[in-house]
């Protein structure tokens, strides 16, 4: 979903498990469907953990714990790997997460939550143990994500850590454009452009 980013504040939903890959975020029978329905992948986000093999709810799995909500994901270190899948992207966008907090992205996988405006933050892994530990103690706990500033807040301790964004990366987000979109933006120049070329 195309929405401008700016400071986003939310209770978190954690997710402390490691080597998360995206055959986990979106089961690959799910890669078949021919839509690109956001409340279908939403959906299935986590699938074969969120439901167990009879259909029925799986109790302890995090998101269907009413305890935790909120539109920022803390998963652990190494979220992503695997396939290059972008439906894991549209999953977590579908779902309705904004930000994915974790130590290591998957290089593929954080340009596509990127490109599915869904903001990849990395944290080093002292400041994303706080957050699962201040998570643990407090589920109403919430984090600020302040994009212009690109800072992440654990709000219960104080503590700040500085994130890196791609500059376009972050003039997209914030002016909620996708690539096309941002060309678009840029007609005008990009015609003076063509037409001095065909001129020389």
């Amino acid at each position: 979903m195309k929405q401008k980013f700016d400071i986003i504040e939310s209770r978190c939903i954690p997710l402390p498990l490691e080597n998360v890959d995206t055959d986990q975020i979106i089961p690959a029978r799910f890669l078949k469907a021919t839509s690109r329905d956001e409340k279908f992948f939403g959906d299935n986000l986590f699938r074969d953990w969120r439901y167990n093999p009879d259909g029925s709810i799986n109790k302890d799995f995090v998101l269907n714990d009413p305890t935790y909500s909120g539109e920022i994901l803390v998963a652990g270190k190494n979220f992503g790997s695997g396939s290059s899948r972008e439906h894991a992207a549209w999953a977590i966008a579908g779902y309705g997460f904004r930000v994915v907090i974790s130590s290591f992205f998957a290089d593929i996988h954080k340009n596509n939550e990127l490109n599915n405006f869904v903001l990849p933050v990395t944290v080093s892994e002292e400041f994303l143990a706080e957050l699962f530990d201040s998570i643990r103690k407090d589920p109403a706990m919430t984090v600020r994500v302040d994009v212009p500033a690109q800072t992440v807040t654990n709000n219960a301790t104080g503590r700040t850590e500085k994130f890196e964004l791609n500059a376009y990366k972050k003039y997209c987000l914030m002016n909620a454009l996708d690539d096309i979109d941002y060309l678009l933006e840029h007609r005008e120049d990009i015609e003076k452009f063509e037409q001095g070329r065909r001129q020389q």
